[in-house]
């Protein structure tokens, strides 16, 4: 015969600290429990041997001490005990605790509470006092049919902390199937070691011949272990101790499996194994836990000891709100709060770990005042981090970090799970205005102070980018040739010019060499950001420097000025540009020509300015074309003429129509006189 017994048989937290003020208090006063203190006749039995007594109503009490069991009550309870000046122990399971703020929270903030549980019982009863006055109780999925929801109400469902996790699943999907348009938040309060349980239950049922349920059958979480098993083993059966224990049930080459409800001693457990272990002497009888440890070491040693700052390993039960829990091997399971899975805010543990994935992590409080053990996985990255930085800092190697916090000063990454402060000064070789550009983004640095003590860690990017850009600039120096076209990011505009940065390294485009055409500020070309491409004019490797042109000799407009500007032609043009001795026009963008100052009028002219406004439209002919030299000469004078000679020719025609006698008009009777019709 093999018999397979359930790590987590037995006592949970909460009942067993429940049960431990009852007998610590014994002897010490009168000794009260309101109503029994756990669903187990053979503990409650001993307990009256021992003078403790079971009340139901708290007004009964008139002296001594009452102990509030792990199901807990409600405010009404409370304010009795308080007016009667009655003592008391809390003993209200932590897990149930949690719920009654949950229930009192969404009272509070105008919400309905719906609690999944059996409403009979008293942890239900209890949590209800702490909700409204119209809080919903619901046993199964089917009671959602017989419900009604106003849509204008937000509701929040919670559990019962012994709760079936499959029951509560099917729960939460019909109310999102059949109350779409009803707001609903899903809070899942059911106990840690109430799903463990009944998940350890459900798979030693699936490989046993026969399931072995012990318990009171008045314990609710027994009766949910009964039921998940029935599912999975044709043979289950539910005693409450080795007494109503039958024998014939069992073969001597069973498989058997054994777990018991949180409310059942571990010495009732123990009992019913010796029982069975008796069943045949001849036989060899293998009693084992599931994880290979025999139920007695299980018994003497209470699994596991740890202690505040122990480093171990567990295995990842589920991820549920981003908060992960971890089965220790303990009588409680660890819980990683979100906030101490990673330094690195952006890490997500549901996308991180799974169920069944062995994880380690560091004990930070074996009780967190909830039953469970507190955890962090973030300072296990934190020690392991903390070498490797201490490593990168003795032998000068650069460190990658992601950037999570814009702080004053500075940047804050995470690496290795260790935050460093990069100081502004630090960031890169140059002043950089906003910050902010850099958050989120992975950034290699030195590290170039480290105070251990004080976890004072600072790294450095400038010594590291300026060795970058040394190794940028010098291959891109050997890589360039004057005449060469390459592409480029306008980085920086001045009035002088802008620079293009060509892959670490800038180039400078003087105003000159942007356009063919006269213009008055770079800005009229270029912005921050434009992609160009450039022509390398020269380079000087000694002084780093690179200058470009955006002139492309290809579009030069002197190559066809010659054919275009005809001499003897006329033409118009923008005046540009005076000096003493005339005045330039630009015939288009990159072509000027200069008209002389004998060549502005046919009058004396003493200043251009005199004759000529910058920017007005004329006419010239063309004189003179050098295209070798790029000087065109032409005239205002002569392209006048023209207009000047058909002005006078239109007045001398004026002149002579006014000087020629009118033609007379003959009066009536001096005219013939029409011949007679025929």
């Amino acid at each position: 015969m093999e018999i397979i017994v359930a790590r987590s048989a037995g006592f949970c937290f909460g009942v067993k600290r429940a049960l431990d003020f009852v007998y610590n208090s014994i002897g010490k006063d009168d000794i009260y429990t309101l109503g029994p203190i756990i669903h187990n006749k053979i503990v409650t039995d001993d307990l009256e041997k021992k003078g403790v007594k079971v009340i139901e109503n708290p007004e009964d009490v008139k002296s001594g001490t009452v102990i509030i069991r792990s199901h807990g009550v409600g405010p009404d309870t409370y304010e009795i005990f308080e007016k009667n000046h009655i003592d008391y122990i809390d003993g209200t399971c932590p897990f149930v605790k949690k719920i009654h703020n949950i229930a009192e929270k969404v009272k509070n903030e105008g919400k309905h509470l719906i609690i999944a549980g059996d409403p009979n019982h008293p942890e239900v009863t209890g949590i209800k006092k702490w909700g409204s006055e119209d809080t919903i109780i619901i046993k199964n999925p089917e009671d959602l049919d017989n419900i009604d929801l106003n849509s204008d109400f937000t509701y929040v469902l919670v559990a019962q902390t012994t709760f079936s996790y499959e029951m509560f699943d099917e729960i939460i999907n019909k109310f999102k199937d059949n109350f779409r348009d009803i707001s609903i938040e899903f809070v899942n309060t059911i106990c840690t070691a109430t799903l463990k349980r009944q998940r350890e239950a459900e798979n030693i049922a699936e490989n046993v011949d026969k399931m072995l349920i012990i318990g009171d059958k008045n314990s609710s979480n027994t009766q949910k272990l009964y039921n998940i098993c029935k599912k999975k083993c044709n043979n289950v059966y539910f005693i409450e101790n080795s007494e109503k224990f039958l024998l014939n049930n069992f073969g001597t080459n069973d498989k058997i499996g054994i777990s018991a409800g949180a409310s059942t001693p571990s010495a009732i457990i123990k009992e019913v194994i010796v029982r069975m272990s008796d069943l045949n002497v001849n036989d060899d009888v293998n009693v084992v836990e599931e994880g290979e440890k025999s139920f007695e070491e299980m018994l003497d040693d209470n699994f596991v000891i740890l202690h505040t700052g122990d480093v171990v390993k567990g295995k990842v039960i589920r991820v549920s709100n981003e908060e992960v829990s971890v089965d220790l091997g303990y009588k409680s399971d660890g819980i990683i709060p979100r906030s101490e899975f990673s330094s690195d805010p952006n890490v997500i543990p549901s996308q991180t770990v799974q169920p069944g994935d062995v994880i380690e992590v560091f004990i930070v409080r074996v009780n967190d005042g909830e039953g469970n053990v507190l955890l962090s996985k973030k300072r296990i990255e934190a020690q392991k981090g903390m070498s490797e930085i201490e490593d990168a800092y003795n032998n000068k190697t650069v460190v990658t970090g992601n950037v999570t916090d814009i702080v004053k000063g500075g940047l804050i990454a995470v690496a290795n799970g260790i935050r460093v402060f990069i100081p502004s000064s630090q960031v890169s070789n140059r002043y950089i205005e906003d910050l902010s550009v850099f958050k989120g983004q992975d950034l290699d640095f030195n590290i170039i102070e480290m105070d251990k003590v004080k976890r004072r860690i600072i790294g450095g990017r400038k010594e590291l980018i300026a060795k970058e850009l040394q190794a940028k600039k010098d291959a891109l120096f050997e890589s360039l040739t004057v005449g060469q076209k390459i592409d480029g990011k306008v980085s920086r505009i001045t009035d002088f010019g802008a620079f293009v940065d060509l892959g670490g390294v800038d180039g400078l485009i003087h105003i000159s060499e942007m356009s063919w055409g006269r213009i008055g500020s770079p800005r009229e070309v270029l912005k921050e950001g434009d992609e160009v491409k450039a022509i390398v004019l020269d380079i000087n490797k000694e002084k780093g420097k690179i200058s470009l042109s955006l002139k492309d000799e290809d579009n030069n407009p002197w190559k066809l000025a010659v054919d275009k500007y005809v001499v003897g032609s006329t033409v118009q043009g923008k005046v540009v540009r005076m000096v003493p001795f005339g005045a330039f026009v630009e015939l288009e963008p990159g072509v000027d020509g200069l008209v002389h100052i004998s060549q502005i009028a046919a009058k004396h002219v003493v200043k251009p300015e005199d004759e000529l406004t910058i920017g007005e439209i004329i006419n010239v002919k063309v004189l003179d074309v050098n295209g070798e030299q790029k000087k065109i000469s032409l005239s205002k004078k002569e392209a006048d003429v023209p207009a000047q000679e058909k002005e006078e020719a239109m007045a001398a025609a004026e002149e002579a129509a006014e000087a020629a006698p009118a033609e007379e008009t003959p009066t009536a009777e001096e005219a013939p006189a029409e011949e007679p019709a025929e």
